[in-house]
């Protein structure tokens, strides 16, 4: 996976933030730090834009890290014919992120969260990979017993 911290620029501020957050999961998941915090606000400082603007990255790793066992305990049922430590790095760390927009984030509905995270998984993942991803989140979509296309709330 490709650590350059840049963000594209013709992306959406919220596909930025949603990346932004993606990253520091998988660099999480691959090297845990002693103090996520300190790592987390060195990690966003690094991506050199101005005060405020990952701030829906923050809201989504806090959120995640927050209910980390209950969305993993949703992937781990959901792949039930796959062994949890055999899902690779970049896609749990996109399925995590997912997950919890799609349990937590009643504001975005869940095919947005399906989209962006395909989105996400074309430049960090393989065709293979986005079919997974894809059948896991559709899972979690009707798990969740939210409308599709619409917010919750």
């Amino acid at each position: 996976m490709d650590l350059d911290l840049t963000v594209n620029p013709e992306w959406s501020q919220r596909r930025q933030n949603r990346t932004a957050a993606f990253r520091f999961l998988y660099l999480w998941e691959i090297n845990p730090p002693e103090d996520v915090a300190t790592e987390f606000d060195e990690f966003i400082e690094r991506l050199e834009k101005p005060e405020g603007y990952f701030s829906y990255a923050i809201e989504l790793v806090d959120g995640i890290l927050s209910k980390l066992e209950d969305i993993d305990g949703l992937i781990n049922e959901l792949v039930a014919n796959w062994e949890f430590s055999r899902i690779a790095k970049t896609d749990l760390a996109i399925l995590r992120l997912a997950i919890f927009e799609i349990l937590y984030r009643l504001d975005v509905p869940p095919v947005v969260v399906i989209d962006e995270a395909l989105e996400i998984s074309k430049d960090f993942s393989s065709d293979n990979s986005r079919k997974f991803l894809n059948g896991v989140l559709d899972q979690a979509s009707k798990h969740s017993g939210r409308p599709n296309r619409e917010p919750a709330i």
